[in-house]
């Protein structure tokens, strides 16, 4: 399965973004740290869509514990990047035989909806675009993005 994932921090002079290689990272904290990395204490945000299937979003400030949100709960069993972010045995997970066959079941976001209402997306907000018809992972953030501002920084990482 194949991601992309933009690492955001918000500096005096705008939004800088570059793509951030999940790759060897074994857990929410070690996420964090990468983005702490980035922006020595300020506000860094991790965006991430996979196969147009599901998004989530990582935000830390300083030392604060890291506010997680995935559009999808089930993404976390079939998707190793997404586990990173949700902790399956810490976490309410789906079992993979609620599913109906044949029925492809609705998508249920997961985590801190509010992360970003102080950059232009309320919680409301968020998960209506999560649950609007024919919208991809890559629409909402692009939303998301035009909202806070950034959006001509993640365009830019997805040209690369």
């Amino acid at each position: 399965m194949s991601y992309f994932a933009a690492a955001l921090t918000r500096t005096p002079q705008g939004w800088q973004g570059q793509e951030l290689d999940l790759e060897g990272l074994e857990d929410l904290e070690e996420v964090a740290d990468a983005l702490r990395d980035l922006d020595e204490g300020g506000l860094a945000l991790l965006l991430l869509e996979q196969d147009d299937e599901w998004l989530g979003v990582v935000r830390v400030e300083g030392d604060e514990d890291p506010r997680v949100f995935l559009s999808d709960r089930r993404a976390v069993l079939g998707s190793d990047v997404a586990a990173l972010l949700w902790d399956v045995e810490e976490q309410d997970v789906p079992d993979e035989d609620e599913d109906e066959e044949g029925a492809r079941p609705v998508a249920e976001p997961v985590g801190d909806a509010s992360l970003l209402t102080d950059l232009g997306t309320p919680e409301d907000a968020l998960l209506e675009l999560c649950a609007e018809e024919g919208l991809l992972p890559a629409d909402v953030l692009s939303a998301v993005g035009e909202r806070a501002g950034f959006l001509d920084v993640l365009d830019g990482l997805r040209e690369v």
